[in-house]
């Protein structure tokens, strides 16, 4: 794997680049970039330029110009182009959007009192906050449900950590 180590600043920068450009799949712009990480578009363009130099953004000229990831940048953020992935449906205070998971790794199933779930999304998760209701699911393959509260977020990795509250996951009907 690519060896380049990032500050926490940069890493947010990439991250917004990514969620941005999955999105609209065109070049971002530093003002949009800015926007969302709460920073000046002179500090990203700078940051842009390092990260560049680095392989992981690469800047298009022009009218429509503004940056896009590299394949490097997918993998140093370990994520994957969403050409044709397949999306959950995600339900927070009854507004229903559907949402990319790369996995769920339940962290505690041993006490039912205790059973936490950390979720990794390709889409941004900074607007979930702390106490959010969360419905993630049915997942494409074994209609996993995962039903909870949100107990923290990392805008950084796109990470919620959710305090389960129920899962679903019918057993396969037999032939």
């Amino acid at each position: 794997m690519d060896q380049i180590d990032l500050t926490n600043s940069q890493r947010t920068t990439l991250t917004a680049l990514v969620n941005e450009y999955q999105s609209t799949d065109s070049t971002v712009s530093a003002r949009v970039i800015a926007e969302e990480t709460g920073r000046n578009s002179g500090t990203i363009r700078n940051q842009m330029q390092t990260l560049s130099a680095v392989g992981l953004v690469d800047s298009v000229a022009g009218p429509e110009g503004g940056y896009e990831p590299t394949d490097t940048a997918y993998r140093i953020l370990e994520r994957r182009r969403l050409d044709d992935a397949e999306t959950v449906t995600l339900a927070r205070d009854y507004d229903r959007v559907d949402a990319t998971v790369d996995e769920i790794d339940f962290t505690n199933v041993h006490h039912p009192d205790l059973c936490r779930a950390q979720i990794h999304f390709q889409q941004s998760v900074r607007e979930l906050e702390e106490g959010d209701p969360l419905v993630v699911g049915p997942t494409p393959v074994s209609d996993l449900v995962v039903v909870g509260a949100v107990v923290a977020t990392d805008g950084t990795t796109n990470t919620v950590v959710v305090d389960v509250g129920r899962i679903r996951a019918p057993m396969p009907e037999e032939t």
